[in-house]
């Protein structure tokens, strides 16, 4: 169980949802630029074996020496993994397929679930002063995604605006409510955030208002539209801010940063000064 006497550090946000292609990997590289450029010092963690928020932020796979997999299960110190990425305020934890093989070897780990919220509350991680550190998890209910939901404060759920996609929310929540009994207490919603919506199509309005009725003040006033600005950006290793930051997919994640911040806005000024 966690130790909820522990001092205040950076918030710790998963970004998940199971249900792969609903924007969860940009969400997290364009959150965390937004977030940078109001001045917020950012780690993101990437957690999917397929390594594509390293890559969208502009770390080759030859410059990802040490990786997520390696700060996991070689018990390599935080400082020797985080690097530096193209967008200002911005640090990763890089990863490479080498996470593939994780979850079978975390099944043989008496910590296995506890495994990244180590890494993550190393003191060495004080210095660094970050404010958030956003994890980009895997297309999937895996242990490495139970170590995120174990390591983090919240969790943010991008959702796409298509037919099944509070259905796929079912199996996630269970997850988060397991977690939550289990092993991390004080998780919480961040929000979830609707992702690839078109104001032209009915369906999009149709599951927005079923997603609002059905969650309430969890889903965020700020939709994320379908851009392709933002669809172009990660060709670019970019987010969206930096490719065109002019573009409606850089407006939109611009007002989420400002809508998750106003949220923290108590919790912020809590924080000691530096």
């Amino acid at each position: 169980m966690l130790d909820p006497t522990r001092p205040r550090g950076p918030h710790i946000i998963a970004v998940a949802n199971q249900k792969g292609g609903v924007g969860k990997t940009t969400t997290a590289i364009n959150l965390a630029a937004a977030l940078a450029e109001r001045g917020k010092k950012i780690l993101l963690v990437d957690l999917d074996p397929q390594g594509n928020a390293s890559t969208g932020l502009g770390v080759e796979p030859h410059a990802r020496r040490a990786t997520t997999y390696d700060l996991l299960l070689d018990d390599i110190p935080v400082a020797d993994v985080i690097v530096a990425t193209t967008v200002s305020g911005v640090w990763l934890s890089p990863a490479t397929t080498d996470l593939s093989s994780a979850d079978m070897e975390l099944v043989a780990n008496e910590k296995r679930s506890f495994l990244l919220y180590d890494a993550l509350h190393q003191p060495a991680l004080d210095a660094w002063f970050f404010d958030f550190i956003l994890i980009d998890c895997p297309p999937s209910l895996s242990l490495l995604t139970v170590n995120a939901l174990v390591a983090a404060n919240a969790v943010l759920v991008p959702l796409q605006a298509e037919f099944f996609a509070l259905e796929g929310l079912t199996q996630l929540m269970l997850t988060i409510r397991e977690v939550r009994q289990t092993a991390n207490t004080l998780l919480r919603i961040e929000g979830v955030v609707l992702t690839m919506y078109d104001t032209r199509n009915n369906l999009s309005q149709q599951v927005e208002a079923d997603a609002r009725a059905t969650l309430g003040e969890l889903v965020f006033r700020t939709m994320i539209p379908r851009n392709v600005r933002i669809s172009e950006a990660p060709s670019h290793a970019l987010p969206v801010l930096a490719y065109d930051s002019a573009s409606k997919g850089s407006a939109a994640y611009r007002a989420l940063a400002g809508e998750l911040l106003a949220r923290h806005a108590p919790v912020q000024a809590e924080r000691a000064p530096r």
